[in-house]
């Protein structure tokens, strides 16, 4: 039986260097940065003080059902990354039959500043003021939840907790929804919000960098964590065509894999992220050669560019060395979850306008690192075929196939 095929329509995001697709993507091709100093909470205490915070965000612009003062901040984020994601893509959800509209997200730490709410009072003695609502605000399937119940969707509901490679995850799943007739519409992506929690989690590893996030670069001193959403509508290509909608490109697959190696390490030789890389290629039936841009995991970190480099020529040989691939962290910070959900909106805004964003801070590229990094200014370049990738703790690996929907046959 011939598969479905899906595309992507609309796009939403809420990130550092900007809200709404417009602004995010001319900030994005321009090199601008969304790190600084850390505004959400005292950094005193620690040795590290920058992060890539989300700047004059208003809830209440994008929540019509809800109240604000009722959801957490990862919760505001992907439900805004929502509204503006259906307002791209021309969706009036009175047409939509609610019952078969669908929410799939991802998340690395759900809601952690009520986490943090609950953990203040508890060492102020405090509890009694923490309320039910905990409950109802904590767990990371709210984020999921809350999006249906502000836009009513009533069809599948997911939340893939897969840390930074979630939000691959999560469009992966909304795309088997599609394919096996379960849904007429999707919503897709990952959110995250900026956290004590994580800020001291990954600066007792020594991963965040003090000044800046460099990717690929031989002086690179780590990861910038950050935060935002990112949101994609995919649909079937019968229904995009139908309602004259802009397609920005074509769902080819997806490869999954753990290295089963390590908590925190990737694997030595990349081969889970191989793996993930080979399954996707292969399910969408394109040869490595024709891959026209990568968007890189590229953290920063030491030993994640140096072992996404080898995967990658591992798997693309000679090609890889022909294969632009870039690292938007370098402008964007880690915004965990929300990562490869933003990050296949770029893949699909690379693929709609030819043109690729650049790694930024790129100055000395590390032996090691020998690719095509795109330093520090955009390029313009047919892209036909883009892959992102995404790895995280545990050892998940998700890479996604975006391409050019060139046919409505």
């Amino acid at each position: 039986m011939k598969q479905c095929r899906i595309v992507v329509t609309g796009i939403g995001v809420v990130t550092p260097i900007g809200t709404g697709r417009e602004l995010f993507w001319s900030n994005l091709l321009e090199g601008r940065s969304g790190i600084g100093p850390v505004q959400s909470f005292d950094t005193s205490a620690y040795n590290v003080h920058r992060g890539a915070e989300v700047q004059d965000f208003r809830a209440e612009n994008y929540l019509f059902n809800l109240d604000a003062a009722h959801l957490g901040r990862a919760s505001q984020f992907a439900i805004a990354a929502a509204r503006l994601a259906l307002a791209d893509a021309n969706v009036e959800i009175a047409s939509l039959d609610l019952k078969r509209a669908g929410v799939s997200m991802g998340t690395t730490s759900g809601e952690p500043r009520e986490v943090e709410r609950f953990d203040d009072l508890f060492i102020n003695k405090q509890l009694d003021r923490v309320g039910p609502e905990f409950l109802k605000l904590y767990p990371s399937h709210v984020i999921a939840a809350h999006m249906a119940r502000e836009l009513q969707f009533a069809g599948v509901n997911m939340m893939i907790p897969t840390a930074c490679a979630a939000g691959n995850y999560a469009i992966a799943h909304a795309f088997d929804v599609l394919r096996a007739g379960r849904a007429d519409l999707m919503l897709a992506g990952g959110s995250d919000s900026f956290s004590r929690i994580t800020f001291t989690g990954f600066a007792q590893l020594g991963a965040i960098a003090p000044e800046t996030c460099q990717p690929f670069d031989r002086y690179r001193k780590g990861m910038i964590p950050g935060e935002g959403a990112g949101v994609l509508v995919l649909e079937p290509l019968s229904s995009a065509v139908r309602r004259g909608a802009r397609v920005y490109g074509e769902i080819g697959g997806y490869g999954l894999s753990c290295d089963a190696h390590h908590m925190t390490a990737a694997h030595p030789n990349g081969d889970g992220a191989v793996r993930a890389m080979k399954q996707a290629l292969d399910q969408s039936g394109i040869e490595p050669e024709e891959v026209s841009y990568i968007s890189a995991h590229g953290t920063g970190t030491a030993t994640n560019d140096r072992l996404e480099t080898l995967a990658v020529k591992r798997l693309f040989r000679d090609a890889a060395y022909r294969i632009p691939m870039s690292s938007v962290k370098s402008m964007l910070g880690h915004t965990m979850g929300a990562a490869s959900a933003i990050e296949a909106a770029v893949c699909a805004l690379a693929v709609f306008h030819d043109r690729i964003p650049p790694t930024i801070n790129l100055e000395e590229p590390d032996p090691d690192c020998d690719l095509d990094y795109v330093p520090n200014s955009a390029r313009e370049r047919t892209v036909r075929v883009a892959m992102n990738n995404a790895y995280a703790f545990g050892g998940n690996n998700a890479s996604l196939v975006i391409r050019k929907c060139e046919s409505s046959n």
